[in-house]
């Protein structure tokens, strides 16, 4: 599914504009770049958390020279769904059987 589907399916659902929806997407998306951005966690209940997870500085191979560099330590983004969420994944049918 596309962001473009995900746009007509709210607006099929809801009756809004797609255009109004997909302003609201977008604002959305930059609200979780934006939080992230500066270390601030995002929490939807009966959704997920969005989070940073700090990665611990490493020495890596580069292969093709055959030397070994230091990647730093840094944060990368991270989902991690609720509970509610998972179970409802876990008991939804396959659409394929």
């Amino acid at each position: 599914m596309t962001k473009a589907d995900v746009i007509a399916e709210i607006a099929s659902k809801t009756g809004i504009d797609k255009k109004d929806v997909s302003e609201t997407l977008e604002s959305f998306f930059e609200v979780v770049k934006d939080n992230l951005a500066k270390q601030e966690n995002i929490y939807v209940r009966g959704f997920g958390s969005f989070i940073n997870k700090k990665r611990a500085q490493k020495i890596a191979r580069n292969i093709s020279k055959n030397t070994a560099i230091t990647i730093e330590a840094h944060y990368v983004p991270s989902f991690k769904p609720a509970k509610v969420f998972v179970e409802q994944v876990k008991t939804s049918t396959d659409p394929t059987k």
